[in-house]
């Protein structure tokens, strides 16, 4: 009833897509059929494939990839499936019915996670993952190979949705090897399939790329674009070399995404869990947040909230990788009540993690939301206007040349199919037709970034005997430039 709730919410006012990344996963999920080549290829590099195969099928419906809701539905189910097995894990780890409940109070009543599972995201996939490797862990001690296998392919569909996840196998592996009976024989179960998710992604590089790393290092790399950025004489980002910024900007993310309650009762659980013994639950909970502070140091990842330089919002939704905790903390910390008390003091700690939002219940204060207003009132002024323009003058068949990323989002809100944009993802034909479009580019018209290579590509055409004008162009201040171009000789 929640998640169904939330996804009313967020569809009704128009905020399903309002995460880039969102458009995004979407739109890699409708070009594996609709698409000039469609097929396993256009996955793609650099984002994981679960999620995008998870909507895939969702998102064949035209009316249902429009509205953004073939993405959101397996999204939706994953934030259900990860709540249940919250619950269930904090049960078994505590050996307390009241623990159970109190880690799902955390899980289900966070706004934030409400709001990314309304959209087409990977962190309530990813949440889910984690929650089912905690739960499987919990029940290997006596149930022996079965649950290191289910433990293994948690933290395998982990591994197949975010990278963290690869950082975690090892973490997961000597988590078996505490609290298994047949240490070495669990431990090679659950490392084994949990290791099939990163090998399969470097073999999928290795030959539609030629580079095993191309997700790593590659052109469309977050490293590659952050080199590019600090080339063009970017200021570093916040964290990088520095252990105690990069642990400050986590933490301060965290905060944000679970609110002070829950902040500082993570801490009092923390300790409680210490006392219950619940040792490998607590170490996988700390391991996930540890990922990002160490990708902040080593400035693999950028993390930016609004009280702290460079005071904006970008991926502050990372801060979501502390729920496992504080619902661990939460459980511990209702698990140490007397029993006739538990029941009680888990409807109290309830009450106490969901004041900040009763309090301001606006989705003002709800930062994951805030975050993809504030960084998406460009996009969604240039990507309305640019679909109200093209939808009513492309005729089936002219083709667009252009790029993937944000600019598909105006293909989809015109209602036009993606098999009609050429774009980066048919490499060779592509870049060849950016570099010779005088002779190679047979589309009739183009939408490009200002300064890109279709546009610079459309530059060349000005002229000549197959030429192209520019006929709008759309500049929103905190974005960039937008311009469709169209044939006319």
């Amino acid at each position: 009833m929640l998640s169904a709730g939330a996804v009313h919410v967020t569809a009704s006012n128009g905020w399903t897509l309002w995460y880039g990344d969102a458009e995004a996963h979407l739109n890699i999920a409708r070009r594996i059929f609709d698409a000039r080549e469609p097929g396993y290829e256009q996955i793609g590099t650099v984002w994981l494939p679960l999620p995008h195969a998870l909507m895939a099928p969702w998102v064949r419906d035209d009316a249902m990839w429009r509205s953004g809701m073939g993405g959101v539905i397996p999204v939706a189910a994953c934030y259900v499936l990860g709540g249940l097995l919250a619950f269930l894990g904090m049960r078994r780890v505590f050996a307390s019915e009241a623990a159970g409940w109190a880690a799902l109070a955390a899980w289900a009543l966070n706004p934030n996670l409400l709001y990314l599972q309304s959209a087409p995201m990977t962190e309530p996939i990813a949440l889910c993952a984690f929650a089912g490797a905690v739960w499987a862990l919990a029940n290997v001690k006596d149930g022996g190979w079965r649950w290191a296998a289910a433990a293994g392919l948690f933290t395998l569909m982990g591994t197949l949705t975010r990278y963290e996840f690869w950082f975690l196998i090892p973490v997961v592996t000597a988590a078996v090897i505490c609290v298994s009976k047949h240490r070495l024989r669990d431990a090679f179960i659950a490392a084994a399939i949990a290791s099939a998710g990163p090998l399969y992604w470097l073999a999928h590089n290795w030959v539609l790329f030629s580079n095993p790393l191309e997700f790593y290092n590659g052109y469309w790399s977050a490293k590659a674009i952050y080199q590019r950025a600090r080339d063009g004489g970017m200021a570093p980002y916040p964290g990088e070399h520095d252990w105690a910024v990069s642990l400050q900007y986590v933490s301060a993310a965290a905060r944000l995404c679970l609110g002070w309650p829950l902040a500082l009762l993570s801490l009092a659980g923390a300790a409680a869990a210490i006392w219950k013994r619940a040792w490998v639950a607590l170490a996988l909970c700390v391991a996930l947040p540890a990922f990002y502070v160490m990708s902040l140091y080593s400035s693999g990842t950028p993390i930016f909230v609004p009280h702290l330089w460079p005071n904006t919002h970008y991926n502050t939704r990372y801060g979501m990788a502390a729920m496992p905790l504080a619902a661990l903390a939460l459980a511990a910390l209702a698990a140490a009540v007397p029993a006739r008390w538990r029941g009680w003091a888990a409807g109290v700690l309830a009450a106490v993690v969901i004041s900040p939002w009763l309090v301001e219940p606006g989705p003002e204060s709800w930062i994951c939301w805030k975050e993809s207003r504030v960084n998406s009132e460009g996009r969604r002024t240039w990507t309305r206007h640019a679909a109200e323009y093209l939808g009513p003058r492309y005729k089936a068949g002219e083709g667009i040349f252009t790029s993937f990323g944000d600019l598909s989002g105006i293909l989809r809100t015109a209602g036009i199919p993606l098999r009609e944009g050429f774009h980066e993802v048919e490499r060779p034909p592509w870049l060849a037709a950016a570099m010779r479009p005088e002779t190679l580019l047979k589309e009739d018209w183009a939408i490009a970034y200002s300064g890109d290579k279709v546009s610079a590509a459309m530059q060349r055409l000005r002229r000549g005997p197959r030429r192209f004008e520019c006929v709008r162009m759309y500049a929103v201040k905190g974005s960039p430039v937008v311009e469709i171009w169209r044939h006319i000789q």
